[in-house]
Formats: structure tokens, sequence, C-alpha cells
């Protein structure tokens, strides 16, 4: 008799929705629910560093990371600053406020 026998670990997995052996499995994947940029409220502010740099800051995000890299991507090239992505807020370097508040409204966010 092996370790896992009687186990979860033992029987092979099944599907969820319909029961069926994953390799036998007929169900459509699932699509990731996308949220519409109108029901995102975002909020752009400025954040000093140390040695006196300066950062903008944009926070809200509820998309997953693949849409907000996307529009990290948009606002490094209209501000012309290099800018990353961490744990669900994007930082560009520089003080941009203006330029990132009228880039998100034109993507359809809402920004305070």
């Amino acid at each position: 008799m092996g370790m896992f026998a009687g186990t979860p670990f033992d029987r092979p997995p099944h599907c969820e929705r319909c029961e069926r052996l994953e390799s036998e499995c007929v169900c459509p994947p699932e699509v990731p629910a996308t949220i519409s940029p109108a029901s995102q409220k975002l909020k752009v502010s400025l954040e000093k560093r140390k040695r006196g740099k300066s950062v903008s800051v944009v926070q809200g995000f509820a998309d997953d990371p693949p849409a907000v890299q996307n529009v990290l991507t948009k606002l490094k090239t209209v501000c012309g600053a290099g800018g990353t992505l961490k744990e669900g807020v994007i930082e560009i370097q520089g003080d941009h406020q203006p330029r990132i508040r009228s880039v998100l409204s034109e993507m359809g966010y809402v920004v305070r």
C-alpha cells in the first residue's frame, strides 16, 4: 500500500464543473473577468524619495497584472520616463501628474 493510498493525492484529478477526469474534460476554459476602466477609481500622487527625487504614483487598479502592465507601458511612453509596477502600484520617475491624469482619462479611467 502506498503512502498516499486513500487520500485525494491517490486519485486522479477531476474537473470541478463536469466531474470528469481532467484528461477527458470537454468544458471550455474559463475566461478571466475584466473590470472596465470606468468602474476603477485611480489616485495619482507625487512622492518624494531620498536625494530629492520625485516619483509620480498611480494607485487603485483592480485589473489583473497584464492589463496594468499595458497601462504602465503607455504611461512610460507618453511621459518619456522610466517606471515600474510594484504590488499593483505604478511608479513613474519624475513629476508627471498632469500628463498621467490626461492619459488615464483618455483611456477611460476615473482619476482623483
